[in-house]
């Protein structure tokens, strides 16, 4: 028998293995609990922004447009990328195309009489 096994009760391969068999569920428990946090907490601030052009100096983008205003019809950018924010300008279609996307505009118009 050697020093090990004399002083463990056990051969060092039978301690090794029963600790390993012991600490392995904590350990994978504490490593999915670590990486959930980590992807909620830090990869979600890496995913990036939708708007990348307008008002990026403000908190929120809010815009107002009055119903007198609109005429027959008007057609609002629902993608960021429009120049005319809030109005659509067709970026909407690069945008798509470079993605895989298939964001359009909003439509809003006036019933037909």
């Amino acid at each position: 028998m050697s020093y090990l096994s004399s002083l463990f009760g056990v051969s060092p391969k039978t301690y090794l293995n029963d600790n390993v068999q012991q600490i392995l569920p904590w350990a994978l428990s504490a490593t999915a609990i670590a990486y959930a946090l980590y992807s909620t907490f830090v990869l979600a601030k890496k995913k990036g922004r939708c708007n990348s052009k307008v008002q990026l100096d403000t908190d929120k983008v809010v815009h107002s447009v009055d119903i007198e205003d609109i005429g027959k019809k008007a057609v609002f950018c629902r993608c960021w990328k429009s120049t005319k924010f809030p109005y659509c300008d067709g970026s909407h279609n690069k945008h798509n195309e470079c993605t895989g996307d298939n964001v359009g505009p909003l439509i809003i118009k006036q019933k037909e009489a």
